[in-house]
């Protein structure tokens, strides 16, 4: 498809663009946390809460490296239980960030305060399957929701967490105890890394890609202490597995495009979902990645209304990167696992620029899953093709919330255009 073509499809909702904040966030979520309320009510019996499941954990990061480890039930016992695991079928189903909140909400975080190192056979001192934290590592393992009985401590605390990087987490209970009320259906290929006391985490995590695990499963079993040598075997909390996984695969990947044939032309991608306009360019050559995230004014990370679009950005050439993301943090490596995961299926290599915009419709964070699931879908369908990288940013000027000036003096890729980009 020919690029003016291509770019006749960026054109705005004007009456979606001008859809004030205030309507966006409706009270639908207030009033489903006063419904998760009464259904708490109905179903703890006594100081325990019976129900099924979700095939996730949360392990926090405060306090490191004694941490508040969880499992997340939903409390509507007649839901099904699978849907409120993070997963890639939230995008094929459109959820939006209500429903993603809703979604979160309604399930309690079952917690209890553990050292990270308790999952570990070091000193053979504990037993990885044995009490509340040997039940969290069953539940993170199984392939389907499992169903727990949980001792509670108290009444939840009705308050929502939100993170950048992680899903938001709902309300949170303190529990005395976990027992399982049926025997978890683990894969084999999990039981297989489970049972290899000295293969590293890198190693596991690879293979249970190649053998079809999505990240978000990989990053369940990581959490939890399940991967790795047994005597490093930790509790991950979910916020570092989630990036640790997400930029280990993508290594993988690269690698294995390392030699791969480049793209014939330069190509334009795009995709919007919750709030967020990804651009993506793909041009001949070996391997370069790049991200710009523009964040506009009101948005959730620039809340300064006269401070203009704020960017970041992060960058890595063909030997990839030595050191953490710090700008753009764990959307880096979403980001670039969605655009790997695409050369990967056409076996080509190609320099990437990922431009993210950040809109004031994203009004409330709802973790990185939704950029990489962005990203990958970003590819379905056909792209605007040109002759040349410059041609391509030339044609997306009109589109961007800031100028190509802007933009140069904070992207390695388009400042490498410098000279060719006084023409526009």
């Amino acid at each position: 498809m020919q690029l003016d073509e291509f770019i006749e499809g960026f054109e705005r909702d004007e009456a979606a663009e001008r859809r004030r904040l205030a309507a966006e966030k409706s009270y639908a979520i207030t009033d489903h946390l006063e419904d998760v309320e009464r259904q708490f009510e109905e179903v703890v019996q006594g100081d325990s809460l019976f129900g099924s499941t979700a095939p996730e954990i949360f392990v926090g990061r405060s306090g490191y490296p004694n941490v508040s480890t969880g499992l997340l039930s939903p409390v509507d016992t007649d839901a099904a239980a699978e849907g409120f695991a993070t997963s890639s079928e939230w995008y094929q189903q459109g959820l939006g960030i209500e429903d993603v909140l809703q979604r979160r909400t309604g399930m309690v975080n079952s917690t209890q305060s553990t050292a990270v190192d308790s999952v570990s056979t070091k000193g053979g001192v504990h037993d990885v399957w044995n009490g509340f934290v040997g039940v969290q590592r069953e539940v993170a393992i199984a392939d389907r929701p499992v169903d727990v009985e949980i001792g509670l401590d108290g009444t939840p605390q009705m308050d929502v967490g939100f993170d950048d990087v992680r899903t938001p987490t709902g309300p949170r209970a303190r529990a005395t105890g976990a027992d399982l009320a049926e025997n978890p259906h683990v894969p084999r290929a999990v039981e297989k890394t489970l049972s290899d006391d000295d293969w590293r985490a890198e190693g596991a995590m690879t293979y249970l890609y190649r053998r079809g695990f999505d990240v978000y499963d990989i990053n369940t079993i990581l959490s939890a202490g399940a991967l790795g040598q047994a005597s490093e075997r930790s509790l991950v909390p979910t916020r570092w597995s989630i990036t640790a996984v997400d930029d280990t695969v993508g290594q993988y990947v690269r690698g294995t495009l390392r030699n791969a044939d480049t793209l014939d032309k330069p190509e334009l991608w795009y995709n919007e979902y919750m709030g967020n306009r990804y651009w993506v360019v793909l041009a001949p050559g070996r391997w370069e990645f790049e991200l710009v995230e523009m964040k506009g004014p009101q948005s959730v990370w620039n809340p300064r209304p006269d401070a203009g679009y704020f960017l970041a950005s992060a960058h890595e050439g063909y030997e990839g990167r030595t050191a953490y993301v710090e700008e753009t943090a764990g959307a880096y490596y979403a980001a670039r696992l969605g655009v790997l995961d695409h050369l990967r299926e056409r076996d080509r290599q190609a320099k990437c620029l990922v431009l993210r915009e950040i809109t004031d419709d994203y009004w409330a964070p709802v973790g990185v899953w939704q950029v990489r699931e962005g990203i990958r879908n970003a590819f379905d369908g056909e792209p605007g093709t040109g002759q040349s990288f410059r041609e391509v940013l030339s044609a997306i000027s009109d589109q961007l919330p800031v100028g190509l000036g802007q933009l140069r003096r904070k992207s390695e890729l388009v400042a490498g255009l410098q000279s060719q980009l006084s023409d526009f």
